[in-house]
């Protein structure tokens, strides 16, 4: 008789944020590692303020991250032809969000399930 034992390691993290701005800023810094798309720390602040906003398309929006982040219009075109190249934003209609696949309630509470398979 042959026995197997499935042995899972489990390791809880909290962390408390204050704003939704800095949960969303966090989630996409932890998606960027764990699938290695190398994302920037600006690349990441224009994917979590656009989650949030909902489109980066409108001057007014565009606007408002060059103030919050202290950057530039050219900027935010440079790092938008990246993020499209590699899905993690998309152009529905006349709009630039972001991949609907990766998007979440940034005004809640997130628990977050990361799977690390040997083998």
């Amino acid at each position: 008789m042959e026995t197997t034992v499935n042995k899972t390691m489990v390791q809880s993290f909290k962390q408390t944020l204050n704003d939704q701005f800095t949960i969303a800023e966090k989630y996409y810094c932890i998606l960027s590692a764990v699938n290695n798309l190398k994302l920037t720390p600006r690349e990441i602040q224009l994917v979590a303020f656009t989650a949030i906003r909902g489109n980066i398309s409108y001057a007014n929006i565009r606007e408002e991250f060059c103030d919050r982040y202290n950057t530039t219009s050219p900027t935010i075109n440079n790092l938008i032809s990246k993020l499209k190249k590699i899905s993690v934003l998309i152009k529905e209609g006349s709009k630039i969000k972001v991949n609907p696949l990766i998007i979440l309630p940034f005004t809640s509470n997130i628990t977050l399930e990361i799977k690390l398979v040997h083998g």
